[in-house]
């Protein structure tokens, strides 16, 4: 059988007396795009901020490719090929989108300049957004701001990529560009972890769903299956 690529172990975390993630456990295979969801509150974004980093569990573990990395700091984390977006974008407002994509090339994967650029200016072709390079990105749009957040974290060069919300504030119209963007991630090899609300997008774009809610994990399973099931609806549903 086959080693994941990510596995979570039990993993729990508090805060004071609220439970943010409870006995978390589950796996996610090289290549596959998981979905993540549950209603505010569920402990999802707290369960990528461990994965990453920002957070220490309380006990359990997390392996990525078969090593424990509790208690690595958030840039080792990205250096060994974990990557995050964030539900608001959080771009160096004053530089370009170029020089947006330039500081992770560098600080975090230790490019030289020269690689650095090259890698940035394709990833900028990837995006869609080589005619906007030389804008700053405070006068970026919310869905130009998607996609550099999307060009800065595949600059590290991941082999997961931890998205959060990435459809969050997006029209319908705009919400077909992810999709395509989202396939174009996949087609390149990377593993994914996606936090969404938007049904559309979890039905389209994932191979497997892992619903959460008050930290633990109550279902998962395919799209179809997860939609129809009976804990789900009453936990979105009430």
């Amino acid at each position: 059988m086959d080693t994941p690529i990510l596995s979570v172990q039990n993993l729990n975390k508090h805060f004071g007396g609220v439970v943010a993630v409870k006995d978390m456990t589950f796996d996610i295979m090289e290549g596959e795009v998981v979905g993540l969801m549950g209603p505010n509150g569920a402990g999802k974004t707290t369960l990528l901020n461990l994965i990453s980093g920002e957070y220490r569990p309380d006990s359990g573990k997390i392996l990525f490719k078969d090593n424990n990395i509790v208690g690595l700091p958030p840039h080792k984390i990205c250096r060994i090929g974990i990557g995050r977006t964030y539900q608001i974008p959080l771009p160096y407002t004053h530089l370009t989108a170029l020089q947006n994509v330039l500081i992770p090339a560098i600080f975090g994967r230790g490019m030289s300049m020269a690689e650095a650029r090259k890698q940035a200016v394709e990833l900028l072709e990837f995006t869609d957004l080589s005619h906007r390079k030389d804008m700053l990105a405070e006068d970026l749009l919310t869905l130009t701001l998607k996609r550099l957040e999307m060009a800065r974290v595949l600059a590290s060069r991941p082999s997961v990529l931890l998205l959060d919300e990435v459809a969050a504030g997006l029209t319908e119209e705009e919400i077909p560009k992810i999709l395509d963007l989202l396939k174009q991630i996949r087609e390149k090899g990377i593993t994914v972890l996606l936090i969404e609300h938007v049904i559309k997008v979890m039905v389209e774009a994932v191979d497997r769903i892992v619903v959460m809610d008050k930290g633990a994990k109550i279902a998962e399973g395919k799209p179809e299956e997860i939609m129809a099931n009976p804990v789900v609806i009453e936990a979105y549903l009430g």
